[in-house]
Protein backbone atom coordinates (compact mmCIF):
# COMPACT_ATOMS: atom_id res chain seq x y z
CA UNK A 1 0.00 0.00 0.00
CA UNK A 2 1.10 3.58 -0.65
CA UNK A 3 1.72 5.94 2.22
CA UNK A 4 -1.00 8.53 2.64
CA UNK A 5 -4.36 8.65 0.89
CA UNK A 6 -4.69 6.39 -2.17
CA UNK A 7 -5.20 8.31 -5.40
CA UNK A 8 -8.00 7.89 -7.94
CA UNK A 9 -6.20 8.04 -11.29
CA UNK A 10 -7.16 7.96 -14.95
CA UNK A 11 -4.69 6.52 -17.47
CA UNK A 12 -5.40 7.42 -21.12
CA UNK A 13 -3.06 5.25 -23.18
CA UNK A 14 -3.72 3.22 -26.33
CA UNK A 15 -0.80 0.80 -25.93
CA UNK A 16 -2.44 -2.07 -24.01
CA UNK A 17 0.83 -3.46 -22.65
CA UNK A 18 2.00 -0.09 -21.34
CA UNK A 19 -1.44 0.71 -19.93
CA UNK A 20 -1.54 -2.67 -18.17
CA UNK A 21 1.94 -2.21 -16.70
CA UNK A 22 1.10 1.27 -15.39
CA UNK A 23 -2.25 0.13 -14.03
CA UNK A 24 -0.83 -2.97 -12.32
CA UNK A 25 1.99 -1.00 -10.70
CA UNK A 26 -0.23 1.82 -9.42
CA UNK A 27 -2.89 -0.57 -8.13
CA UNK A 28 -0.19 -2.58 -6.35
CA UNK A 29 0.72 0.69 -4.60
CA UNK A 30 -2.85 1.02 -3.37
CA UNK A 31 -4.23 3.47 -5.92
CA UNK A 32 -7.52 3.14 -7.83
CA UNK A 33 -6.97 3.31 -11.60
CA UNK A 34 -9.38 3.67 -14.53
CA UNK A 35 -8.09 3.18 -18.08
CA UNK A 36 -9.18 4.56 -21.46
CA UNK A 37 -7.68 3.36 -24.73
CA UNK A 38 -8.69 6.28 -26.96
CA UNK A 39 -9.01 10.03 -26.73
CA UNK A 40 -12.80 10.33 -27.00
CA UNK A 41 -13.44 7.84 -24.21
CA UNK A 42 -10.63 9.41 -22.19
CA UNK A 43 -12.10 12.92 -22.44
CA UNK A 44 -15.53 11.63 -21.45
CA UNK A 45 -14.15 9.88 -18.38
CA UNK A 46 -11.94 12.86 -17.47
CA UNK A 47 -14.87 15.30 -17.57
CA UNK A 48 -17.47 13.09 -15.88
CA UNK A 49 -15.24 11.39 -13.30
CA UNK A 50 -13.70 12.64 -10.09
CA UNK A 51 -9.98 11.92 -10.45
CA UNK A 52 -7.01 13.12 -8.43
CA UNK A 53 -4.78 13.14 -11.53
CA UNK A 54 -4.68 12.01 -15.17
CA UNK A 55 -1.90 10.26 -17.09
CA UNK A 56 -2.27 11.23 -20.75
CA UNK A 57 -0.45 9.97 -23.84
CA UNK A 58 -0.11 12.34 -26.79
CA UNK A 59 -0.65 9.87 -29.65
CA UNK A 60 -4.17 8.45 -29.28
CA UNK A 61 -6.86 7.18 -31.66
CA UNK A 62 -10.06 9.18 -31.92
CA UNK A 63 -8.61 12.36 -30.41
CA UNK A 64 -4.95 13.13 -29.75
CA UNK A 65 -3.76 14.00 -26.29
CA UNK A 66 -3.04 17.65 -27.08
CA UNK A 67 -6.58 18.26 -28.31
CA UNK A 68 -7.98 16.34 -25.35
CA UNK A 69 -6.01 18.40 -22.86
CA UNK A 70 -6.99 21.68 -24.50
CA UNK A 71 -10.68 20.78 -24.46
CA UNK A 72 -10.42 19.59 -20.86
CA UNK A 73 -8.95 22.93 -19.76
CA UNK A 74 -10.62 25.48 -22.01
CA UNK A 75 -14.06 23.97 -22.63
CA UNK A 76 -14.69 21.79 -19.58
CA UNK A 77 -12.74 24.24 -17.34
CA UNK A 78 -11.42 21.35 -15.25
CA UNK A 79 -8.34 21.77 -13.06
CA UNK A 80 -7.43 18.10 -12.44
CA UNK A 81 -3.62 17.71 -12.74
CA UNK A 82 -2.52 16.20 -16.06
CA UNK A 83 0.76 14.31 -16.47
CA UNK A 84 1.60 13.87 -20.14
CA UNK A 85 3.62 11.01 -21.64
CA UNK A 86 6.00 12.19 -24.38
CA UNK A 87 8.72 10.72 -26.56
CA UNK A 88 12.26 11.41 -25.37
CA UNK A 89 13.32 13.19 -28.58
CA UNK A 90 10.11 15.17 -29.13
CA UNK A 91 10.80 18.55 -27.46
CA UNK A 92 8.07 20.21 -29.50
CA UNK A 93 5.52 17.71 -28.12
CA UNK A 94 6.56 18.48 -24.57
CA UNK A 95 6.25 22.22 -25.10
CA UNK A 96 2.93 21.81 -26.92
CA UNK A 97 1.60 19.64 -24.11
CA UNK A 98 2.42 22.21 -21.46
CA UNK A 99 0.91 24.97 -23.58
CA UNK A 100 -2.31 22.96 -23.87
CA UNK A 101 -2.60 22.85 -20.10
CA UNK A 102 -0.63 19.79 -18.98
CA UNK A 103 1.03 20.25 -15.59
CA UNK A 104 4.05 18.00 -16.07
CA UNK A 105 5.43 15.27 -18.33
CA UNK A 106 7.51 12.13 -18.22
CA UNK A 107 9.66 10.89 -21.06
CA UNK A 108 9.20 7.45 -22.61
CA UNK A 109 10.56 5.03 -21.59
CA UNK A 110 10.01 5.94 -17.96
CA UNK A 111 10.41 4.31 -14.57
CA UNK A 112 7.10 3.46 -12.93
CA UNK A 113 8.38 4.71 -9.56
CA UNK A 114 9.10 8.10 -11.12
CA UNK A 115 5.61 8.19 -12.62
CA UNK A 116 4.02 7.59 -9.23
CA UNK A 117 6.28 10.16 -7.54
CA UNK A 118 5.41 12.82 -10.10
CA UNK A 119 1.69 12.07 -9.75
CA UNK A 120 1.88 12.42 -5.97
CA UNK A 121 3.75 15.71 -6.32
CA UNK A 122 1.15 17.08 -8.74
CA UNK A 123 -1.71 16.12 -6.43
CA UNK A 124 0.00 17.69 -3.41
CA UNK A 125 0.63 20.91 -5.33
CA UNK A 126 -2.91 20.99 -6.69
CA UNK A 127 -4.44 20.44 -3.26
CA UNK A 128 -2.33 23.23 -1.80
CA UNK A 129 -3.36 25.66 -4.52
CA UNK A 130 -7.06 24.83 -4.35
CA UNK A 131 -7.24 25.37 -0.60
CA UNK A 132 -5.85 28.88 -0.97
CA UNK A 133 -8.27 31.77 -1.18
CA UNK A 134 -9.01 33.91 -4.21
CA UNK A 135 -5.96 35.89 -5.35
CA UNK A 136 -6.38 39.68 -5.57
CA UNK A 137 -4.24 42.49 -6.93
CA UNK A 138 -6.06 45.80 -7.09
CA UNK A 139 -9.47 45.07 -8.62
CA UNK A 140 -8.17 41.92 -10.36
CA UNK A 141 -9.37 38.61 -8.89
CA UNK A 142 -8.37 35.04 -9.76
CA UNK A 143 -10.06 31.96 -8.30
CA UNK A 144 -7.57 29.06 -8.74
CA UNK A 145 -10.21 26.44 -7.90
CA UNK A 146 -12.61 27.59 -10.62
CA UNK A 147 -10.06 29.09 -13.03
CA UNK A 148 -12.15 32.25 -13.10
CA UNK A 149 -10.62 35.69 -13.61
CA UNK A 150 -12.34 39.05 -13.20
CA UNK A 151 -11.16 42.63 -13.28
CA UNK A 152 -13.89 44.73 -11.81
CA UNK A 153 -17.06 43.87 -13.73
CA UNK A 154 -15.13 42.27 -16.62
CA UNK A 155 -14.78 38.48 -16.92
CA UNK A 156 -11.44 37.50 -18.50
CA UNK A 157 -11.23 34.31 -20.56
CA UNK A 158 -7.56 33.33 -20.79
CA UNK A 159 -5.84 30.42 -22.56
CA UNK A 160 -3.84 27.99 -20.36
CA UNK A 161 -0.40 29.61 -20.72
CA UNK A 162 -1.44 33.23 -20.02
CA UNK A 163 -3.50 31.85 -17.13
CA UNK A 164 -0.41 30.18 -15.62
CA UNK A 165 1.57 33.37 -16.09
CA UNK A 166 -1.19 35.35 -14.39
CA UNK A 167 -1.19 33.00 -11.40
CA UNK A 168 2.60 33.16 -11.13
CA UNK A 169 2.58 36.97 -11.14
CA UNK A 170 -0.34 37.29 -8.72
CA UNK A 171 1.15 34.87 -6.20
CA UNK A 172 4.42 36.79 -6.32
CA UNK A 173 2.87 40.29 -6.26
CA UNK A 174 4.24 42.87 -5.80
CA UNK A 175 7.76 41.47 -6.26
CA UNK A 176 9.48 41.20 -9.63
CA UNK A 177 9.39 37.75 -11.27
CA UNK A 178 12.39 37.10 -13.48
CA UNK A 179 11.88 35.80 -17.01
CA UNK A 180 13.65 32.54 -16.15
CA UNK A 181 11.31 31.94 -13.22
CA UNK A 182 8.23 32.56 -15.35
CA UNK A 183 9.45 30.26 -18.10
CA UNK A 184 10.18 27.53 -15.56
CA UNK A 185 6.70 27.90 -14.01
CA UNK A 186 5.08 27.30 -17.40
CA UNK A 187 7.41 25.06 -19.41
CA UNK A 188 9.54 23.40 -16.74
CA UNK A 189 12.96 22.49 -18.07
CA UNK A 190 11.77 22.50 -21.70
CA UNK A 191 11.33 26.19 -22.60
CA UNK A 192 10.55 26.88 -26.27
CA UNK A 193 13.29 28.19 -28.52
CA UNK A 194 11.28 31.18 -29.72
CA UNK A 195 10.39 34.17 -27.60
CA UNK A 196 7.11 32.57 -26.57
CA UNK A 197 7.04 34.26 -23.17
CA UNK A 198 6.82 37.71 -24.74
CA UNK A 199 3.93 36.61 -26.98
CA UNK A 200 1.95 35.06 -24.12
CA UNK A 201 2.60 38.10 -21.93
CA UNK A 202 1.20 40.30 -24.70
CA UNK A 203 -2.00 38.22 -24.65
CA UNK A 204 -2.18 38.46 -20.86
CA UNK A 205 -1.52 42.20 -20.74
CA UNK A 206 -4.11 42.89 -23.45
CA UNK A 207 -6.73 41.01 -21.44
CA UNK A 208 -5.88 42.37 -17.99
CA UNK A 209 -5.08 46.02 -18.68
CA UNK A 210 -7.97 47.66 -20.51
CA UNK A 211 -7.48 51.01 -22.29
CA UNK A 212 -9.16 53.01 -19.50
CA UNK A 213 -7.75 51.06 -16.55
CA UNK A 214 -4.56 51.60 -14.52
CA UNK A 215 -1.89 49.13 -15.62
CA UNK A 216 -1.35 46.19 -13.28
CA UNK A 217 1.34 44.40 -15.32
CA UNK A 218 4.71 46.13 -15.48
CA UNK A 219 7.77 45.17 -17.55
CA UNK A 220 11.31 45.51 -16.26
CA UNK A 221 13.27 45.28 -19.48
CA UNK A 222 15.91 42.60 -19.49
CA UNK A 223 14.80 41.37 -16.05
CA UNK A 224 11.19 40.25 -15.91
CA UNK A 225 7.70 41.34 -14.93
CA UNK A 226 5.74 42.35 -11.88
CA UNK A 227 2.06 42.68 -11.09
CA UNK A 228 1.10 45.42 -8.70
CA UNK A 229 -1.71 47.90 -8.10
CA UNK A 230 -0.78 51.55 -8.64
CA UNK A 231 -0.74 52.25 -4.90
CA UNK A 232 1.79 49.42 -4.36
CA UNK A 233 4.41 50.86 -6.72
Amino acid sequence: MTSGKPLHLLVIEDNPDLAANVCDFLEAKGHVVDVAGDGITGLHLAVTGDFDAIVLDIVLPGMDGLTLCRKFREEARRTTPVLMLTARDALDDRVAGLECGADDYVLKPFALRELEARLKALVRRSSSEVTQSVLRVGNLEFDPAQLQVRRGPRVLNLPPIPLKLLETLMRASPRVVRREEMERAVWGDAPPDSDALRSHMHVLRSAVDGPDEPALIHTLRGIGYRMAAPDAL
